[in-house]
């Protein structure tokens, strides 16, 4: 256990935090180096995503495109394809426009300055700071959910989190505590212990180092503090899968832009705005393939959630006659023709994996 702070000043809060955070931090791969390609290729993946969970992906990510040069020039449908299972495929689509941002605005050099750190494409302040503070040393405090809780709860910042005006009050809190010298270990630190130690329940108050200071230690106001008031308010959406097949072979479509999933394969969705029996989906929604293919078999209801919805999905295969009439199924919808075992080269959504690895194998 680390030795308690006594008197709680801006350098006495980083000394300690530093000092916590060398005793105690955990080894990652990317904290092991100031390359920003790497550092970057990290944050990104870890940004709404625990370090259990990117860990796979990260490593998977360096190993294929081992610099920025060479993940600038993959596809679209490589990065998606690696990405897949991660969420959030709007980060995947920003970080190859940011590599090849790159590659043409800054000769495959990563800018070592914060407002330049800002124009890449999908790097918003805190990933900013994270580049800048850990390749650059650039003194510049990283504000995440770990932060905006240690700040919270150590001083007594009782501002709304889920306030834009907030992130002024621990943005200027933040930087007024960031060692100068260190601004690397500080941000790491401060991150590593509302991660480890801070959390956000049972938080290890008893044995923390700062408990003496402790604004919501002292007014045990642990389970309060971050105040977070706002609420998500989450869209229910009833989709319908068709997997079309004739012999080996199985019609699918790119998603579009706006949406969930975008750049991501599919079968032919039929969205409803309730759910609806099979029978009443044959007779209303699909009755196009009255005569043209027979309903083979059909999945149980697969519930899919995200962040801001709840899919409930169900998965209907229908297996054709002839081949005129798959493909006119396929000009219909604008489909692409492929064979089962491409599948597993192509892009999908969590939900359709899950499925395939269920239903197929």
């Amino acid at each position: 256990m680390n030795a308690e702070v006594k008197n709680l000043t801006s350098n006495t809060f980083s000394f300690a935090l530093i000092d916590w955070y060398d005793l105690n931090k955990r080894d990652l791969p990317w904290r092991n180096t100031d390359d920003p390609y790497v550092i970057w290729l990290s944050e990104i993946i870890l940004q709404q995503t625990r370090v259990q969970q990117g860990l796979p992906y990260f490593q998977k990510f360096l190993n294929q495109f081992p610099t920025i040069e060479s993940f600038a020039y993959a596809s679209e449908q490589e990065i998606l394809k690696l990405w897949q299972g991660l969420g959030y495929y709007s980060r995947a689509r920003n970080m190859l426009v940011c590599a090849r941002q790159i590659m043409a605005d800054y000769d495959g050099q990563f800018p070592n300055d914060y407002n330049h750190l800002l124009k890449l494409k999908g790097v918003g302040k805190y990933t900013a700071a994270a580049i800048g503070s850990f390749a650059f040393k650039i003194p510049v405090a990283v504000l995440d959910g770990n932060v905006f809780r240690v700040l919270s709860r150590i001083f007594g910042i009782e501002d709304d989190i889920a306030e834009s005006k907030s992130y002024v009050v621990f943005e200027k809190k933040a930087q007024l505590l960031i060692d100068q010298k260190f601004p690397d270990k500080f941000n790491q630190a401060i991150m590593e212990f509302g991660a480890l130690h801070c959390t956000p329940k049972n938080p290890n108050c008893e044995e923390c180092i700062f408990k003496f200071q402790c604004f919501a230690y002292q007014k045990d106001l642990q389970a309060v503090l971050p105040i977070k008031k706002k609420k998500l308010k989450k869209r229910k959406r009833f989709f319908n899968y068709c997997l079309l097949s004739y012999e080996n072979q199985v019609l699918v479509s790119k998603r579009g832009p706006k949406d969930i999933w975008e750049g991501m394969f599919e079968f032919l969705l039929i969205e409803t705005e309730e759910e609806k029996s099979i029978d009443v989906l044959l007779k209303q929604e699909l009755k196009f393939l009255t005569g043209l293919a027979s309903l083979s078999t059909c999945s149980e209801n697969y519930k899919h959630v995200l962040t801001h919805q709840t899919i409930f999905a169900s998965f209907l295969r229908f297996s054709f006659k002839d081949k005129g009439s798959f493909e006119s199924i396929k000009n219909k919808f604008d489909m692409k023709m492929v064979n089962f075992e491409e599948l597993d080269l192509l892009p999908i959504s969590r939900l359709t994996d899950k499925y395939l690895k269920k239903e197929l194998n």
